[in-house]
């Protein structure tokens, strides 16, 4: 389970830092690399943080409980 929580945590990271580019720069980096919003490999990263997201909360609740 570490693996996949280190996982998830490395793409969220990849997601807060795509999101601060957007917000400085109005620049995309994932759909710069995968080709645009339309393309299907955008919006399987796009699903990927997202989901990670979701599984961050149990590492988020985990640490509080320890």
């Amino acid at each position: 389970m570490k693996t996949l929580e280190a996982i998830a945590i490395t793409l969220v990271i990849i997601g807060a830092i795509n999101w601060g580019l957007i917000g400085l720069f109005d620049f995309n980096l994932v759909t710069f690399i995968f080709g645009g919003n339309d393309s299907i490999f955008t919006k399987i990263i796009y699903i990927l943080v997202g989901i990670s997201g979701l599984l961050c909360i149990r590492v988020l609740i985990e640490l509080f409980e320890d």
